[in-house]
């Protein structure tokens, strides 16, 4: 078996999402980032048992105009000094650019796997939209998807739901125990 990683959707499931009208939005800014505390006290323990930690995120107010690259990267860089993370892996195109990064297209995953020789068929996916289950899906990563009832079409496909960070982060420490018994 090759390299195993996590990919994690960055906002509304490893930072708390601004949700208005039933949909998730970013965080403002750096200074507005709430890490779930699943997060701080599971991530590391991921680490342990030799996942390697990425996000990949959509970031299409950056194409929209309404949000800078800056703001993406501070809310980023802010994100990697209080968790155990690998990489970050981001699309800063709108639907219409078409482009094979954006979820739900799986360039994100596929590229961090290229280039850090991970192994897509022992990894996983968690995320808290359509987009992020369906890129994970096609990327070949076992998948999570987080519901949060959110007033938009759920994942159709994800291999497990769960309704918080934590119980998929436990799902896979439970998998991860259950397969260290066989």
């Amino acid at each position: 078996m090759g390299k195993r990683a996590i990919f994690f959707d960055r906002d509304g499931v490893l930072c708390q999402a601004v949700v208005k009208e039933g949909k998730p939005y970013p965080p403002a800014d750096a200074a507005s980032l709430i890490v779930p505390p699943a997060a701080t006290l599971l991530l590391p323990r991921l680490k342990t048992l030799g996942f390697f930690l990425f996000v990949v995120t959509n970031q299409p107010d950056v194409a929209r105009g309404t949000r800078t690259k800056e703001n993406v990267l501070a809310i980023n860089e802010k994100l990697a000094t209080l968790l155990p993370l690998d990489g970050f892996y981001v699309c800063f195109h709108d639907n219409q650019d078409n482009c094979p990064c954006r979820k739900p297209k799986p360039g994100l995953i596929l590229k961090a796997a290229e280039e850090n020789g991970i192994d897509l068929g022992a990894s996983w996916l968690i995320g808290d939209r359509a987009s992020d289950v369906e890129a994970g899906v096609r990327a070949g990563c076992l998948t999570i998807f987080l519901d949060f009832d959110y007033a938009e079409p759920k994942a159709t496909r994800p291999n497990f739901v769960r309704t918080s960070l934590k119980a998929a982060i436990d799902l896979i420490l439970e998998e991860e125990s259950r397969g260290d018994a066989q």
